[in-house]
């Protein structure tokens, strides 16, 4: 296993983070549990999970997720082993504190304590944003449209402070963002700085061949900054790892259950797209699984590339893309590739 260091930290987070939102849905407690063992024999010691899991979000499998890691971390007594990462969940669903905003000090406590029960732990290493509040471009919106009566939102500032709080009772180590734009990944940047807050040390956007939209701005920041992206979905919701090619829909697959719900990538471009790819994988007589995963294991901005599997195949064939090397060649070719089909699944 590879490691790097989590933003201006000291923890050293595996390179292949653990990603666990369909434990309590798609996969039972027994698999959970199987997944973790894996992981962390391979040297996994990076997990992330939310308090929205398990997925599709349901008010049924709320919390689901978190209580499968609480009871593995109870039965294993290795918390100490593992850089254990969560989310609060933004605005959206009325099954979640009504489903207005959430990260005021009340909301965010309630999440947070709630978070700390099912994982049967007293601290959480990295806490995260789930989304913004506000109206933005995230989940697959890539066009702004800025709306003068926007309802009003939390702003950086306090949600720094609110944070603060917690990480001074030992409760959050370090936190983060998710599905963030430039403009909040500065803001909560500058704002630390200027009234000496904590300082966000990760943030966690989407990241594959279909959707290399943090490249633009986004990437740069991480880089001069050194806050770096855990890279979400880098197989596009499975449709990179080739098992979609020409129609098939495997049974007890994410698009066979839940196409309907999961339409992210259900875009004629991208199929176009994983096409080309798919090619070059077998040219370069490699899977398409781990092409994928191996170029965003290699961008100098990603820290940890957040792996998700239905399956024990899936996972070690995912935990072994950290042994594939991609040559300057196939790089090239890759780039040329989303040169003639830039982000069709943003």
């Amino acid at each position: 296993m590879k490691y790097k260091k989590l933003g201006a930290t000291n923890l050293k987070v595996s390179l292949i983070c653990l990603g666990t939102m369909t434990w309590g849905q798609q996969n039972s407690e027994s698999d959970g549990f199987a997944q973790m063992d894996y992981a962390l024999e391979q040297g996994v010691n990076f997990f992330d999970t939310a308090e929205l899991y398990a997925t599709p979000p349901m008010d049924h499998s709320y919390g689901k997720t978190e209580k499968v890691i609480g009871n593995w971390l109870l039965q294993k007594k290795n918390r100490a082993k593992i850089i254990l990462g969560s989310k609060i969940a933004g605005p959206g669903f009325k099954w979640i504190r009504g489903g207005g905003n959430e990260y005021y000090k009340k909301g965010i406590e309630s999440a947070l304590n709630e978070s700390l029960k099912r994982l049967k732990t007293d601290y959480i290493d990295l806490y995260q944003l789930h989304w913004p509040e506000r109206n933005t471009n995230y989940f697959g919106k890539l066009d702004y449209q800025h709306d003068e009566n926007e309802k009003k939102w939390n702003e950086f500032d306090s949600v720094l402070r609110i944070l603060e709080k917690f990480i001074k009772q030992g409760k959050i180590r370090y936190i983060g963002i998710s599905n963030e734009t430039p403009y909040g990944f500065s803001k909560y940047l500058e704002l630390a700085k200027i009234y000496n807050l904590p300082r966000i040390v990760s943030v966690q956007n989407p990241y594959n061949f279909l959707n290399r939209t943090y490249d633009i701005g986004m990437s740069e920041i991480s880089m001069r900054e050194n806050v770096g992206l855990l890279a979400y979905s880098p197989l596009a919701f499975g449709y990179l790892s080739g098992k979609y090619i020409n129609d098939q829909m495997p049974k007890n697959s994410r698009m066979g259950l839940y196409a309907d719900i999961w339409g992210r990538y259900r875009k004629e471009k991208a199929y176009e797209a994983v096409d080309e790819y798919y090619k070059l994988s077998k040219k370069k007589n490699m899977s398409l699984t781990h092409m994928a995963l191996a170029y965003v294991n290699s961008r100098p901005f990603v820290t940890s590339n957040i792996i998700g599997a239905t399956n024990m195949e899936q996972l070690k064939e995912n935990i072994k893309s950290i042994n594939v090397n991609l040559d300057k060649e196939t790089i090239d070719e890759i780039n040329l590739i989303h040169q003639n089909n830039p982000n069709p699944a943003p």
